[in-house]
């Protein structure tokens, strides 16, 4: 099971604490007012500033139709939500661990990598499950079910803000996953993996939502278990694994960051954890099922496969120097580990 948590951060936005009783505006338009200039100027609304070069081409991503990835250190309870911090030239992730307490809430590290195998505590009692970044890479957005929130980490002294904390006055089940716009639009899962004992607010419903402009709005509550969420280069397509129906949907994305149609990307996965994309648009997707990253063109067809470990591969970043180095989190419960491999075309730090 995806364990990601939600937080934005965005890119260069001065963030808005979501009123308690806040109600969504559902296909609400974008406020960018107080969008900063950097963000502005990133380029397509998709990938944050400089992960893309604008008029790139590229060929085939993987050098071999089937790659076995190398484990880096192992160790660990349950990794999740990778996410590469340029600035510092080191990787973030969610560090799971059982649950505790009567509501029996998942305590979560995170843990930051150096290379070449440098580990230690970056935030302790995170409460983080999937994480990105903002577009101007100043804070980490995290998915958080400790609680149940979005929130944002500002990376130079850890200091948390709240970015969503409920939909109409409903709290989240237990938010997964997160995906970040170049304007500062953040798109998040909701299914109830981490939501332990506490009460079901979402009546049954495991949900996607979108926050633009302080506001929370649905975007599809008809997913079982939505887990893992990418949004392509060019702003156009949001990707996101429903965990319960091994499938990978595709929505449709409008310039204001409001969605459009959804299509069967995958039709079927093995229990899809986490994904990204690389700047050629092929898509990355962690299986729950075979422990394998599948990788697929724009256009759906599969490329071939990545194959970190045995078990337990939750999710994948792209990062390093050039971003052309795939992070994956991958390994059995308390034992969990991090695996890397040099792929040819550069991709989401997230």
């Amino acid at each position: 099971m995806t364990w990601r948590p939600t937080i934005a951060a965005l890119a260069g936005l001065c963030l808005t604490t979501v009123p308690s009783g806040a109600a969504a505006k559902p296909g609400g338009s974008l406020n960018v007012a107080t969008v900063s200039a950097h963000a502005a100027l990133a380029g397509p609304p998709g990938a944050p500033a400089g992960v893309c070069p604008t008029g790139a081409s590229y060929g085939p991503p993987l050098p071999t139709t089937s790659v076995s990835a190398t484990k880096i250190q192992g160790g660990f309870s349950f990794l999740e939500g990778p996410v590469w911090v340029a600035d510092g030239g080191y990787l973030l992730m969610s560090d799971m661990a059982a649950g505790t307490g009567p509501y029996n809430i998942q305590p979560s590290t995170i843990r930051r990598f150096t290379p070449p195998a440098t580990f230690d505590t970056f935030i302790a009692n995170a409460g983080s499950n999937g994480l990105a970044l903002s577009a101007d890479a100043q804070q980490l957005v995290a998915a958080t079910h400790d609680q149940r929130s979005v929130s944002a980490y500002r990376l130079s002294d850890r200091t948390r803000s709240a970015v969503a904390g409920n939909y109409q006055g409903r709290a989240f089940n237990s938010p997964n996953d997160v995906a970040v716009r170049s304007d500062g639009v953040v798109y998040f899962t909701d299914p109830n993996f981490q939501r332990g004992n506490r009460s079901d607010q979402m009546n049954g419903r495991t949900s996607v939502f979108r926050v633009s402009g302080g506001q929370v709005s649905l975007v599809d509550d008809r997913l079982r278990q939505p887990n893992g969420i990418s949004l392509s280069p060019d702003g156009t397509a949001l990707y996101v694994g429903a965990y319960s129906e091994n499938k990978i949907y595709k929505y449709a994305v409008q310039p204001d960051g409001s969605i459009g149609a959804r299509s069967v990307f995958v039709n079927y996965i093995g229990g899809p954890d986490g994904g990204t994309i690389d700047c050629a648009g092929n898509v990355y997707w962690a299986s729950g099922g075979d422990s394998l990253v599948h990788v697929y063109s724009p256009t759906g067809t599969q490329l071939g496969t990545i194959r970190p470990g045995n078990s337990g591969t939750t999710n994948v970043a792209f990062g390093g120097p050039d971003r052309q180095t795939l992070f994956i989190t991958s390994g059995p419960w308390g034992d969990s580990g991090l695996y890397s491999v040099r792929l040819n075309v550069p991709g989401y730090p997230y």
